[in-house]
């Protein structure tokens, strides 16, 4: 959880920074956000190539190696004097990350019963989500009151300390005997479906929310600070919505990820049908929030049941999907944006969400149609 929550963190920082860093390093404010967009963008491509290549290696040394490599990483990046060096430390990073929650999954879910390794996903879910709620505001007040390589460098500290510890405690196997190295219910089918709802949940998702700020200004009227109040507010929904998901998830693993793409299409179609009015606007917006963490964490969980393969692979391509999704998102909201204006953002992303949850639908009418027929 430690681990998780560090790796999010350092992931989402320069959002907070964003400023600071670009007054720093003479560049402007577009250069250093491509530092989150080229992070998204180097896990979507990575994630599967780098589970195959690492395949056979035991998954204490691997996740040693992660670890450590954050460390380096983090420490490079608090040091940059240059826009390039802060970039290749950040790649550094995000390589790490595509594979880390590959063999995160598996490792901490195969420590426990099947019975109860939803928690365990919902566990490792909070701890992201954390990062969100108070790694990266955190982080930007200690940015904006010292300098931005303060909390840049802090993720190398806690790197460590999750790095000793698994080296130190967990047990070293070979990863095809591990106890969740393959579905609990291997289904191709199901497997694709998941895929392809969380990536199309994943591109509604960040067409709207990448400009989110600029639409509770300008269509809904919030002030800075009230913003700023608002996201807060954003990511104890997310944070919500993964702990009363996380203990639920055991219980109804396909209806959990239904809900939450369907929770995500009401509050984006519902911010751009009623966003000009503050208080539908507040309500819609934590019904994003609320959703937004447990689809990722939902399709996780399928993986780990649904995984054709092994479970790595799967968790990998699930990972890659995403996060390919997140970066077309945001390209596309930026497409939208001078065509149709901030709220068609948020139209355009509702709409790929009840794609997702149409996708859902059809691949559960062609699970049961033979029985039906028959």
């Amino acid at each position: 959880m430690l681990a998780a929550f560090t790796f999010n963190t350092a992931e989402n920082l320069p959002v907070g920074l964003l400023e600071l860093i670009a007054g720093s390093l003479r560049v402007s404010v577009s250069a250093v956000g491509l530092l989150v967009t080229g992070y998204a963008v180097t896990v979507a491509v990575a994630s599967l190539p780098l589970a195959h290549v690492m395949r056979a290696v035991p998954r204490r040394h691997v996740l040693t190696g992660l670890l450590a490599a954050l460390v380096v990483s983090s420490l490079v990046a608090a040091s940059a004097t240059s826009y390039w060096l802060l970039l290749a430390a950040r790649l550094l990073t995000a390589l790490a990350q595509a594979l880390f929650w590959a063999v995160l999954g598996p490792v901490a879910a195969g420590l426990f019963a099947p019975g109860v390794r939803g928690r365990v996903v919902g566990a490792l879910s909070v701890a992201g989500s954390l990062a969100l709620v108070l790694g990266v505001p955190a982080g930007t007040w200690l940015g904006r009151r010292s300098d931005w390589q303060v909390p840049v460098a802090l993720p190398a500290a806690l790197g460590l300390i999750s790095l000793v510890t698994i080296a130190v405690l967990l047990p070293t196997s070979r990863p095809e005997e591990e106890p969740a190295a393959y579905g609990t219910g291997p289904d191709a089918r199901r497997f694709g479906t998941v895929l392809a709802a969380g990536a199309l949940s994943a591109t509604g998702a960040f067409t709207g929310y990448t400009y989110l700020v600029k639409f509770l200004g300008d269509v809904s009227g919030f002030s800075p600070s009230t913003v700023s109040a608002l996201f807060m507010a954003f990511g104890a929904a997310c944070l919500a919505g993964v702990s009363v998901t996380g203990a639920l998830l055991d219980r109804f693993p396909r209806a959990a990820l239904t809900t939450a793409v369907a929770m995500q299409a009401v509050g984006m179609l519902g911010l751009y049908a009623a966003g000009a009015d503050p208080l539908a606007a507040v309500v819609f917006l934590v019904l994003v929030g609320g959703a937004l963490g447990p689809v990722f964490m939902t399709t996780q969980n399928e993986m780990l049941r649904c995984a054709p393969g092994r479970t790595d692979l799967a968790l990998a391509a699930n990972s890659g999907a995403y996060n390919a999704g997140i970066a077309a998102g945001a390209a596309l909201g930026g497409l939208v944006l001078p065509l149709a204006d901030v709220r068609g953002t948020f139209l355009v992303g509702g709409l790929l969400t009840v794609g997702a949850c149409a996708v859902l639908l059809g691949g559960r009418l062609l699970r049961h149609g033979p029985e039906l027929a028959g």
